[in-house]
């Protein structure tokens, strides 16, 4: 190739600094900065390097040489088999026999005519290297790639330029300023993407430490913040691979892709508003301890009372013994039959029928005598919930009840402006929570009230107005919509938009499929037990039906394999039972 004129150099460093400052693929930029030193000085080829990160050595980061047909690092592929330049030795002696190592520590750009006939820089491996390949490496131009705060990042080093007659020359003094002005303009880009990388390192270590507040707060949802981020980008990269089907043009940039990461990472963060004993309540009476203990104490103050009643009877003689003793233990066995039914109740196993709340009612009926002040010893807060003057002990009461100072009420009046000003269709309740404990236990199934259950609901509103509240640049601008949507349905019945399958977007339906098969088959949850892979698709397969789930993604859930290499890399082994998928495909799938 002919030298370049001074007008095309000119033009070329132009066209070179507008290039470098819009790229932003690491391996493209240094490859642009190397190649476009080239052109400017028609060299055969050159070397970049960059200071390590602990500032101790050169790093090989791309190598080019056209006579030789040698490309290394960069966007080849091909890794560069030799080991970083040390800047200085081990008594800690500044390298300065090797000309990058001296560039880099003086900051100083080092022009050499010929390697041969220099003497102040070890050229012995050069040399080594000629004598092998038959190359003649002569002149070097060696140059600092420095940042604005004039800290030398980098070493740019080009070798062997050419004249017009494709003669091996020295590099000019004309050409040494416009390649000390592209080695400025290549370390100010350099550093720029390297301050964004960090940026985005900082900002996914944030992430990763919110994650792991979310899973330490409770065992419930230990590994859950990991694990779906997991999920959703299997099912994401199969969408990618597709080449036919309703996927066959989806594809996801690399911003698309740290957005899917930031919003997969995030999708849970309104949890830490999400008190862990709402979340970890695996007994309907538990609040932040389990209140069996006192029913039972009731219970045990009872069947003391009852033997107190028999003894009283004996001494009086007013019935026979043996009389008296039948009727203490039929007692003692109804109130043993009776709490055995209430805590059973309290589990939360079993449905509870009408009749088991009209059982539990009547059982509620049964009385016993306080002698202690209820008062003694309570919180402010508490004590605000005692409304009127309280009865002064010894007091009848019933062993199980709804009470006043149940109701907890919101703290903060509700604003639902701010849910209108969202879309958000759920709905708080009256109160914040409700601790009676007959309303308590006469929770249809499971151990959740209503109130708890939009306690625990709420976090997704709360992770969709946390993330809004963030500045996100444009890039990241559909973060809250995607982690917001795990929890929408496909038919408009999910929360917190109530939001329809064409209301959404690909990432959040992706999300709550990932969503929902991680919390089936999590093992980390001591309130279930796994389940198994069959168990799970096929609990999803009914939610399919329902129009809960994606049935588009369904079906690439399941023809891709994404739920076996999940399987393989999360579930006990004990869970990956056999599955037989195509009972679950559209019969024009299978």
């Amino acid at each position: 190739m002919a030298a370049a004129s001074q007008e095309q150099r000119y033009r070329t460093l132009i066209e070179l600094g507008i290039a470098l400052s819009a790229e932003r693929n690491h391996n493209r930029l240094m490859e642009k900065i190397l190649l476009g030193a080239k052109s400017m000085t028609n060299a055969d080829g050159g070397t970049l390097y960059l200071v390590t990160e602990h500032k101790d050595g050169l790093k090989f980061e791309i190598m080019l040489n056209d006579t030789l047909d040698v490309a290394m690092g960069g966007t080849t592929g091909k890794p560069i088999p030799f080991p970083p330049l040390k800047l200085h030795d081990d008594q800690g002696n500044p390298n300065h026999k090797n000309v990058s190592s001296y560039c880099a520590l003086s900051g100083t750009t080092v022009n050499i005519a010929d390697a041969y006939d220099v003497d102040k820089f070890d050229f012995s491996g050069t040399k080594a290297f000629d004598a092998k390949t038959g190359y003649r490496s002569k002149s070097f131009l060696t140059v600092p790639l420095k940042n604005y705060e004039n800290e030398v990042i980098g070493v740019l080093q080009l070798i062997n330029a050419r004249d017009r007659k494709n003669t091996v020359i020295a590099f000019g003094p004309d050409i040494t300023p416009l390649i000390e002005a592209l080695a400025s303009q290549a370390a100010v880009a350099l550093d720029n993407q390297r301050l964004i990388e960090a940026q985005k390192h900082l900002f996914k270590s944030f992430i990763q430490v919110i994650a792991g507040s979310i899973d330490a707060k409770s065992p419930y949802t230990g590994g859950h913040c990991n694990r779906v981020p997991a999920l959703t980008f299997m099912l994401a990269r199969a969408a990618c691979e597709q080449k036919e089907g309703p996927y066959k043009d989806f594809h996801l940039t690399d911003e698309e892709w740290y957005e899917l990461e930031v919003a997969a990472g995030l999708h849970d963060c309104g949890k830490v508003t999400t008190p862990e004993y709402i979340v970890d309540k695996a007994t309907k009476l538990e609040t932040i301890y389990n209140r069996i203990h006192e029913v039972r104490m009731r219970f045990e103050v009872l069947k003391r009372d009852a033997v107190i009643d028999y003894l009283q009877g004996v001494l009086a003689e007013e019935q026979p013994e043996t009389a008296l003793k039948a009727a203490l233990d039929a007692r003692l066995a109804e109130l043993d039959d009776d709490f055995a039914f209430i805590a059973e109740c309290n589990v939360g196993g079993e449905f509870m029928a009408p009749e088991r709340i009209e059982r539990m009612k009547r059982i509620a009926e049964i009385t016993w005598t306080r002698t202690i002040d209820d008062t003694l010893g309570l919180s402010i807060d508490e004590m605000r919930r005692r409304h009127g003057e309280q009865p002064k002990p010894p007091v009848q009461e019933k062993v199980l009840s709804d009470k006043d100072w149940h109701i907890i009420p919101h703290e903060v009046a509700f604003d639902l402006s701010q849910y209108d000003a969202e879309g958000f269709t759920m709905r708080p309740c009256a109160q914040k929570y409700n601790l009676g404990e007959i309303y308590n236990l006469s929770i249809g199934r499971g151990t959740l009230t209503a109130e708890d259950r939009f306690k625990i609901n709420e976090h997704i509103t709360q992770t969709i107005l946390m993330l809004k509240a963030l500045p996100f640049p444009k890039n990241l601008a559909r973060v809250p919509e995607w982690a917001g949507g795990h929890h929408e349905k496909m038919d408009g019945t999910g929360y917190p938009k109530s939001l329809t399958r064409q209301q959404m977007s690909d990432p959040a339906r992706m999300m709550a499929i990932a969503d929902i098969f991680e919390a089936l088959t999590a093992a980390d949850r001591p309130y279930k037990k796994p389940k198994t892979l069959s168990e799970s698709l096929k609990i999803m397969s009914f939610m399919v039906k329902d129009k809960h789930i994606d049935p588009d993604l369904w079906v690439l859930f399941l023809q891709s394999g994404v739920w076996k290499t999940y399987a393989e890399q999360y579930l006990k082994p004990e869970q990956v039972d056999a599955v037989d998928i195509t009972q679950y495909l559209p019969k024009a799938a299978e």
